[in-house]
């Protein structure tokens, strides 16, 4: 892609495709903000200098390390600029994965695990390292490829790609410490407060109150470790859940108030300005 700095600055990316694959390499300063994107990402770290911000943790990475981003993740890599950050990223389109599902195997369980354990990084052995390389490069080739059923190539690898990944997710050793990761255990707390009580009232007073810290503290205390200010990290989540929720065919009122917000016009005016469309214009231009 000619435009690499575009695939991580995108504020909201929509993806079409059943998945993407980059292969990137590049050396610049670290302008990149938070973001988030309405699909599932995977990052294999390849080499550079790279603390990766997933949701107030976050992970020193060492060569050969996976991340999984979901969707809605917000996330933020801080990239050293005196040497070039290499990585391989696929953008996984949630619809393609679900399809193909069978016997109980959902393989979009890794990235849900990795929201209820608050753990994103998956760090490989020396033998998993080289049969992940292995299934990458066939991938990568298979990309390129026009002959002959290339387009089931693709699929398979790459679901080949997706079983391997949940296998190694599912195999990790949660109990074991890994220094690289870090996270605030305050900031922890309340991040799982929040996303689990959108539909509550999570004024700065009842969250000061969850963790006994004065909340002129909190506050500051919040936006260093995430990059947002905790008003505008709630209103984000509640407009993300509303986004998920309208697709679903429920009633607008409805889903303003499963979503925490005060009043329905207000609803409106933070959804409109979030993602350029009304409510009623998002729920038609996704079904």
């Amino acid at each position: 892609m000619d435009d690499k700095v575009s695939i991580e600055k995108t504020k909201r990316g929509y993806l079409k495709e059943d998945f993407l694959f980059f292969n990137l390499k590049d050396q610049r300063k670290n302008e990149i903000e938070f973001h988030y994107h309405d699909f599932n990402k995977i990052i294999i770290f390849i080499s550079g200098e790279v603390t990766y911000m997933i949701e107030g943790k976050s992970y020193k990475l060492k060569p050969w390390d996976v991340l999984l981003v979901g969707k809605n993740d917000l996330h933020l890599p801080i990239i050293s600029s005196t040497m070039p950050y290499e990585r391989m990223i696929l953008w996984l389109n949630p619809l393609f994965l679900e399809k193909h599902n069978r016997d109980n195997s959902d393989l979009l369980s890794c990235f849900q695990l990795a929201s209820e354990r608050k753990l994103n990084l998956i760090r490989l052995s020396s033998k998993d390292i080289n049969l992940l390389k292995k299934n990458l490069a066939d991938l990568e080739e298979a990309m390129k490829d026009t002959d002959f059923g290339s387009t089931i190539l693709r699929n398979t690898l790459f679901l080949q790609f997706m079983i391997k990944i949940n296998r190694l997710f599912l195999g990790i050793d949660i109990s074991k410490n890994i220094n690289d990761i870090k996270c605030n255990p305050v900031i922890e707390t309340i991040l799982s407060f929040i996303n689990s009580n959108l539909d509550k009232d999570l004024s700065i007073d009842i969250l000061a109150e969850k963790v006994y810290l004065n909340k002129y503290y909190l506050m500051h205390l919040f936006k260093k470790e995430t990059g947002y200010t905790l008003y505008n990290y709630i209103q984000k989540k509640r407009l993300l859940k509303a986004s998920d929720i309208i697709i679903s065919g429920m009633s607008l009122g409805e889903v303003c108030t499963l979503c925490g917000f005060g009043d329905y016009s207000s609803f409106v005016r933070a959804f409109k300005k979030e993602f350029q469309l009304s409510p009623k214009q998002y729920y038609k231009s996704n079904v």
